[in-house]
């Protein structure tokens, strides 16, 4: 068998780009448009292309690879000091909304505005909508500039305000792309939903062209419920946004798209894009989603869209015209949102202690410890209890503050972690980056809970920081009425005899090979397992915790 050498492509790598191109001329030819393609397009960009979605794209990828970081480490930017934690923290809410958290994140939101973006470009238009105006009569009807300038600005614009009036921290462009989508939805309903599902075939082509062949097997999986994390709040304002400034330039022009069309075009984009996805916290790794009122909310906020939309300059009662009344209506959620962004985001951490009190590492500001069971400080920024939920949880897990810069968050969750054993916090700001270790040991009792252990290593520390030890576990098989218990103190796990609640004997659990003997009982470490043995019964009591 040939071997190619590895710089070249392989062949699925070079058919891809050939048979798509092939396909389109195929229906070009099939259409014969007679240059009518490139005239729509040249009628409203300059030269027939999108250049303020290229711009747009362009400019979050330089974030991505230059301010987080990812050109020397892709699949691990600097995200921390890149969120909106704070109205007292700019540097947070200026990068938010250009951040992304990792590649896969970057690349959902860049082809979604690479297959959304255009069709609003398309809408917004580089030339005057009016016939006979000259185009370069003033600077805001320049396509040069209404293409390089006025439209990339737009979209800085609105990925601000996607950061400063969403409620809590966000990261992502996520919110800049539901612009875009509410923008060209007010007037493109259909193609919109078109354009929207064309993004799957944008990101699959990506990642068949990156790596076309990939294996899998069955394996163990951690992974939170797929809805949490959605920032639902964010992606509702940035849509919200986009189809306020849709319906203010469809009055302006004095267009009107058809009802039926917007409102099946609004719910299917609604219920494809997930913004039914309601969720809450009911606990440190247990999440509640309202998925019948994330319906109810979808269609409403269709009705809301579609009413606006669609409105005229006739009066509804008195001087009150239905375009006003349309306008109000889009508004009135907006004015909510604002209303409860504004306390939420100008709370701030103060000189708040490192949670859990046990010790922590510190890393240019950034404190870093493990702690189960404390209250999540941003969550819980403003105590608020209605429809049985509450603001006031708890969480368990690596957690990170930095008072300067307004942070406390949980890095990692104490059930990712037992799954792992060991990974990295990574810390830093613009310009610098360092990572923080972390590490889990533990020993399962046999039907018994898990005793464990956390350490943590700075960037400049030459041994590991003992942070963390949870209860003792006690095993369920007992021996001559004795209980077996593995205890977590000071770095080590120990084994316990006890009967009556109190300890007959200890010592350390031994080496693999090793044994010990307690109150008479005999433990023998084979590997990962530690058993028992007492007049002629052998027990497997505990095992070493192992990770994936």
């Amino acid at each position: 068998m040939v071997q190619l050498p590895p710089w070249l492509p392989a062949p699925a790598q070079v058919a891809i780009p050939v048979v798509v191109l092939l396909s389109l001329a195929l229906v070009r030819r099939l259409d014969a448009p007679a240059g009518r393609w490139g005239r729509r397009l040249r009628s409203r960009f300059l030269l027939g292309v999108p250049w303020g979605t290229l711009v747009s794209v362009m400019g979050v990828l330089a974030v991505y690879l230059f301010v987080q970081q990812g050109a020397g480490n892709w699949r691990n930017p600097v995200t921390l000091p890149f969120s909106s934690w704070s109205y007292l923290y700019p540097v947070g809410w200026l990068l938010a909304p250009f951040s992304h958290t990792g590649p896969g994140h970057l690349v959902g939101n860049l082809t979604t505005t690479l297959a959304v973006a255009p069709l609003a470009e398309y809408f917004y238009g580089h030339f005057p909508s009016k016939r006979g105006e000259n185009p370069f009569f003033s600077r805001t009807s320049n396509p040069w500039v209404r293409a390089f300038v006025l439209f990339p600005a737009g979209v800085a614009l609105v990925g601000l305000a996607t950061s400063v009036f969403a409620w809590g921290p966000i990261i992502g462009f996520s919110g800049v792309a539901f612009a875009f989508v509410g923008f060209a939805l007010v007037r493109y309903p259909l193609m919109t939903v078109v354009a929207v599902s064309a993004q799957g075939a944008i990101r699959t082509t990506y990642r068949a062209l990156l790596d076309p062949r990939i294996f899998g097997s069955a394996s163990r999986r951690f992974g939170e419920p797929w809805w949490y994390g959605i920032a639902v709040q964010g992606h509702v304002l940035g849509l919200l946004l986009g189809i306020l400034l849709g319906v203010a330039v469809l009055y302006r022009r004095r267009e009107r798209v058809g009802a039926l069309r917007l409102w099946t075009g609004a719910v299917v984009l609604g219920m494809s894009m997930t913004l039914w996805a309601l969720w809450w916290y009911r606990g440190e790794s247990t999440y509640v989603l309202y998925r019948g009122w994330g319906v109810v909310f979808v269609v409403t906020l269709a009705v809301l869209t579609t009413v606006a939309a669609t409105a005229d300059r006739r009066p509804l009662f008195g001087d009150v015209s239905r375009q006003q009344v349309g306008l109000l209506a889009l508004l009135l959620p907006l004015a909510v949102m604002v209303g409860v962004a504004i306390p939420v985001n100008l709370t701030t951490v103060g000189d708040a202690s490192v949670p859990g009190g046990g010790p922590a590492i510190e890393v240019h500001g950034y404190d870093v410890t493990y702690a189960e069971n404390v209250q999540n400080q941003k969550v819980s920024a403003i105590d608020v209890s209605m429809f049985g939920e509450t603001t006031n949880v708890t969480t368990s897990g690596v957690i990170v503050v930095n008072d300067d810069r307004e942070i406390w968050t949980q890095a990692v969750s104490k059930g990712r972690l037992a799954f792992d054993g060991r990974t990295r916090v990574r810390v830093g700001g613009v310009g610098w980056a360092e990572d923080v270790r972390v590490q889990r040991r533990g020993w399962s009792a046999v039907n018994g809970g898990t005793a464990y252990q956390v350490w943590l290593r700075g960037p400049d520390d030459d041994e590991w920081t003992h942070v963390f030890a949870s209860q003792p576990a006690v095993a369920g098989p007992t021996l001559a009425n004795h209980s077996v218990v593995v205890r977590p103190a000071d770095g080590e796990f120990r084994l316990l005899v006890t009967r009556n609640n109190s300890t007959v004997a200890d010592a350390p659990i031994p080496d693999p090979g090793g044994n010990v003997t307690l109150a008479g009982i005999r433990f023998t470490r084979e590997g990962r397992k530690l058993f028992a043995s007492l007049d002629g019964t052998r027990v497997q009591v505990a095992a070493r915790e192992t990770y994936r």
